[in-house]
């Protein structure tokens, strides 16, 4: 790393590092991100950390594939756990590496907790949510003066799969002007039709940005209505965000990549 005006924390033998990789784009990574990927003896990694960002590990690190992906084999949360406390005990300077950022959807207060009741020091590195910077990338903005003053980030499925049982949806109607929704791709007929019933307009203005900020991105726009159809039919593929209201009526005057088409 370059010389830089102040000085960064060393990674210490036995500690555990929880480390946002942002949603794609090396070039989003912290400053703190990239001293963890070149000193870590071991980067226990997600299924959503692009491979750029892999490449610049320490090349003597050992990398383990921890990722979790809907419908696939994927390791147990508790095993992964478990794992990063037998590396920090055996000395080892871990780096779990995770898309977006490790608090937000990311289980990554579950990975410190644990850490915590095993005596493991830990510190804990954001990283830029793909609700912000996925957003972004698409050229439609989390808020702007003139759509809305709120934003809710919503989930769109609990630990069995399925749309969450807690979601007030009449409350997220009627009260929050934008709404992103994570990991709602499956669920997305389910997810329009319960803000349609709650009382948000089929017309609507709605997004899906797939595979945000790498090269594969790709985003769809439609109504409320008519965004489940509309992205069956142009076979959008997960990892994707949904962003529902005013503010993606921004994106044609926002789209700022050129190899970002818009549908």
């Amino acid at each position: 790393m370059e010389r830089l005006p102040f000085s960064l924390p060393d990674m210490e033998p036995g500690q555990v590092w929880l480390v946002g990789a942002g949603p794609g784009d090396p070039g989003l990574l912290s400053l703190l991100a990239l001293q963890a990927l070149r000193q870590a003896d071991v980067v226990v990694y997600d299924a959503l950390v692009d491979p750029r960002v892999l490449d610049l590990a320490n090349p003597a690190a050992v990398r383990e594939y921890a990722g979790k992906r809907g419908g696939k084999p994927s390791a147990r949360q508790p095993d992964i756990s478990e794992r990063l406390i037998a590396l920090a005990r055996l000395g080892r300077r871990v780096l779990r590496l995770k898309g977006g950022d490790p608090f937000v959807f990311g289980r990554g207060a579950e990975e410190a907790l644990a850490l915590v009741e095993a005596g493991i020091t830990f510190r804990v590195v954001p990283g830029i949510t793909s609700g912000i910077g996925g957003l972004a990338y698409a050229g439609i903005p989390a808020t702007s003066r003139e759509t809305n003053s709120a934003i809710a980030f919503v989930t769109g499925h609990d630990a069995s799969g399925d749309v969450p049982d807690s979601l007030d949806w009449h409350s997220l109607a009627k009260a929050v002007p934008v709404l992103v929704f994570y990991m709602a791709l499956k669920h997305l007929d389910r997810i329009a039709g319960q803000l349609i019933a709650a009382g948000r307009s089929p017309d609507e203005p709605v997004a899906v940005v797939s595979r945000a900020s790498t090269p594969a991105q790709k985003v769809i726009t439609a109504t409320l209505g008519e965004i489940a159809a509309v992205a069956r039919r142009e076979a959008i593929e997960p990892p994707a965000l949904v962003v529902v209201g005013k503010v993606v009526d921004l994106r044609p005057r926002l789209a700022w990549l050129p190899e970002d088409p818009a549908v």
